[in-house]
């Protein structure tokens, strides 16, 4: 496994591949790439000995995989409204379906939106003097048929120079919904700026004296689980206060290095390289763990707030995007962020992060952040595939089908229609949801932040010269592009001799 598999429940299931003969042993080895890689990858490696499997998670209350359920249903008979609720409340991930979703959807599958003009007309009846359902319209059963699934269609987005209509390269549909208008990226060795959006198009503007603002993409790149993250956390406290009695004089190094072996069942050199990196970020700054956040203030080129959050991706992506959002709106202008499983760095001119974090709560995150997605791309592409299993966009019409490019355009107006008649219509809050619980972890986020609220966990701003060992793959990050792999071994091998230098064990 070259890298992190992110999840020991990843791991185990790759390491399955291997040794597919009868009396064969599966085996599997981590190749790690730097030495956040070592942590998280013998981190993982003691989930997996111990048998501590990551949570699965299932989603709860779809409204879109609802409304291709009941058109179902009423295709096969008609139902009485009860009757139908109560059996689609047995389903465990609809138990819990608060009868108000439930009426939304029959109300928009039933046309009660007035979307005629939009060509989204009604799919079933519904009579409210009967409390009786049933399916409208002969080819009822053929669209159904013709149109039902939930893995939504996926395609390439062509970048195109705006105004001269050249196209210079493709992205994944995934790059785009991490970007905003104005985010500089990186396409085949030269920088561009993003424009606009039409279609499966997107329109840039060459930026060749601008530094990139998002980081490089891979779509392959699975997150850090919120298990494993915090399993991570908590090695990191037990090592912090192992060198909290190293200084004491009352832990030697040897007696530290014997524990990592011991805690993580690794042999004594890896022990060792651990011991090395975590001893260089508690001389230099300080470790964060389980009780306490790091946020390093820098000054490179542009002001940075380096924040070490080991918490995974999906947890790090909602907080730097609210906290991005609440900064943005007390005057901090072109906002850059850019997320690693292992924290988040926010750069930009004005940096008000004390006024948002003293805003920010449990309560308010899930209102902030749908403020803060509501213009992105991300939403407006999930929109797209909700709108799709909901079978208000029908991918197949009387033998016809319809381009994923002529999907987003369709759903474009239809966002835009459907903003105008009820900022609350069901299919919307899916696509909301989906963003919220799917792409970003808000449950484990409002975890995070109770901590914060009760005490258990405290939050530290720190002025530093140079970025700490733990978030130097923060500020390579945003570079990743431009780097070269020998030129980031240097600036790596640089910082490592200007950080030991700075601790005195240069």
């Amino acid at each position: 496994m070259l890298g992190s598999p992110k999840s020991s429940a990843r791991a185990l299931q790759r390491m399955g591949r291997a040794g597919h003969k009868l009396h064969e042993t599966a085996k599997g080895k981590f190749i790690v790439t730097d030495r956040d890689d070592l942590v998280e990858c013998a981190v993982i490696q003691k989930e997996m000995i111990e048998r501590k499997i990551n949570k699965a998670k299932f989603p709860k209350n779809a409204l879109d995989v609802l409304a291709q359920q009941i058109y179902g249903m009423a295709i096969y008979k008609i139902w009485d409204i009860e009757e139908i609720f109560s059996l689609i409340r047995k389903s465990y991930c609809y138990q819990d379906l608060s009868k108000n979703d439930f009426y939304d959807i029959i109300s928009y599958l039933a046309g009660e939106y007035n979307l005629e003009k939009n060509n989204i007309y009604g799919k079933i009846w519904y009579d409210k003097e009967t409390k009786q359902i049933g399916k409208k319209g002969k080819l009822a059963r053929v669209i159904y048929l013709t149109n039902i699934g939930t893995i939504p269609e996926e395609s390439y987005i062509t970048v195109k120079l705006a105004g001269s209509e050249e196209r210079i390269g493709a992205i994944d549909e995934g790059f785009l919904e991490r970007m905003k208008r104005g985010d500089v990226f990186v396409l085949g060795g030269s920088k561009y700026e993003y424009g606009y959006v039409r279609g499966m198009n997107l329109y840039v503007r060459s930026a060749i004296h601008r530094n990139p603002t998002i980081p490089s993409w891979f779509s392959e790149m699975l997150p850090l689980s919120f298990d494993s993250a915090n399993e991570i956390n908590r090695f990191r406290l037990l090592m912090k206060e192992k060198l909290d009695k190293g200084k004491e004089g009352k832990t030697k190094k040897q007696e530290i290095i014997k524990f990592i072996q011991e805690y993580l069942y690794l042999p004594e050199q890896t022990a060792e390289a651990i011991y090395n990196y975590m001893n260089e970020q508690y001389k230099y700054s300080e470790i964060s763990t389980s009780k306490k956040i790091i946020i390093e203030r820098y000054k490179g080129e542009k002001n940075y707030l380096l924040v070490n959050s080991m918490y995974g991706r999906r947890v790090n992506d909602a907080l730097s995007r609210s906290l991005g959002f609440l900064m943005g709106t007390v005057g901090g202008r072109d906002i850059e962020i850019g997320v690693t499983d292992s924290g988040f760095y926010i750069a930009g001119e004005s940096l008000k992060i004390e006024k948002a974090l003293e805003f920010l709560n449990s309560k308010n995150l899930k209102e902030v952040l749908v403020e803060a997605i509501e213009k992105t791309d991300l939403l407006a592409r999930r929109f797209r595939h909700c709108a799709s299993r909901s079978l208000m966009i029908l991918r197949t019409y009387k033998g016809l089908r319809k381009s994923v490019g002529k999907q987003q355009m369709k759903s474009h107006f239809l966002l835009s229609a459907i903003k105008k008649v009820s900022n609350k219509f069901p299919i919307l809050n899916e696509a909301r949801r989906e963003v919220l619980e799917d792409v970003m972890d808000i449950a484990s986020t409002k975890l995070v932040l109770e901590q914060i609220e009760s005490g258990l966990l405290k939050v530290e701003i720190k002025d530093v010269k140079l970025p700490s060992p733990f978030t130097l793959n923060l500020i390579i990050q945003g570079h990743s592009d431009l780097i070269k792999i020998e030129d980031k071994q240097a600036f790596l091998k640089r910082m490592h001799e200007l950080h030991m230098k700075a601790i005195g064990e240069g």
